[in-house]
């Protein structure tokens, strides 16, 4: 063979193994990109954070909501633990309160005398005197025994005083001695309604004290004005209700 036919074949040959190994790189740096964006891609997905379905966010409102309960529930607890603290005290203050206001009517009701003398009715004790006296020295008893002549404030107490009576003559609280006309309980307030008699009061500026007349008679069932030197029987009256106050 010649050297020509020689080199030539030796050149060919050289031209096809350089062709064979670009190719060959070609595929390899083919194959290295696709490594490396299956890489990436994996990558990618590793890292990007979890996506929240529809049944986890059920479950969060839900488990927010149970909190929610649950605070709300606490409170509601705790204030009906305070409200019945503040009851429970206050139920103790107020017996305290009315341990101490019966020591003091009981202090009180002492000072009255006898209690066997004295009818209770709707938180008054009531006295009925046996012996008679003017108005005004029947009141002056009544101040000493810690009283004061009867006031009648209703039809039930005069229904009472009625019923106590049986049909006798009592000095009552009442009287227009200071100006004519013008009647007065001893505590100072104004006759608004009464009970007297058919026709009465009459007597004008010489009757000024008032008496409770019940006989069974339709003309002198009620009160009377009569002198207030008269003697007559008298009733005390003494309340409770500003002791319990």
């Amino acid at each position: 063979m010649s050297d020509d036919i020689y080199y030539n074949v030796i050149g060919a040959e050289s031209e096809r193994m350089k062709t064979n190994r670009a190719e060959m790189t070609v595929v390899i740096y083919e194959n290295t990109d696709c490594v490396k964006v299956y890489d990436f891609r994996t990558e990618t997905n590793t890292q990007q954070p979890h996506q929240r379905t529809g049944s986890d966010s059920v479950k969060i409102r839900s488990s927010r909501a149970a909190v929610v309960c649950l605070v709300l529930l606490c409170v509601l607890l705790l204030t009906a633990v305070i409200v019945l603290c503040v009851h429970i005290y206050t139920k103790s203050t107020n017996y305290t309160k009315l341990t101490e206001k019966r020591n003091e009517l009981i202090n009180q009701l002492s000072k009255l005398g006898k209690m066997d003398e004295w009818i209770y009715y709707q938180f008054s004790f009531y006295y009925m005197s046996n012996e008679t006296k003017n108005w005004t020295e029947s009141r002056q008893d009544c101040l000493k025994k810690g009283a004061d002549l009867i006031i009648i404030n209703s039809s039930e107490e005069q229904d009472f005083v009625k019923n106590i009576t049986v049909n006798r003559e009592f000095w009552i609280g009442l009287t227009d001695s200071d100006v004519e006309g013008s009647w007065k309980w001893v505590d100072g307030s104004n006759l608004i309604s009464g009970f007297w008699a058919s026709k009465e009061p009459n007597g004008g500026t010489t009757e000024n004290c008032a008496v409770t007349y019940l006989i069974e008679h339709p003309t002198l069932l009620g009160w009377l004005d009569i002198k207030c030197n008269n003697a007559h029987q008298w009733i005390c009256e003494k309340s409770i209700l500003p002791l319990l106050q």
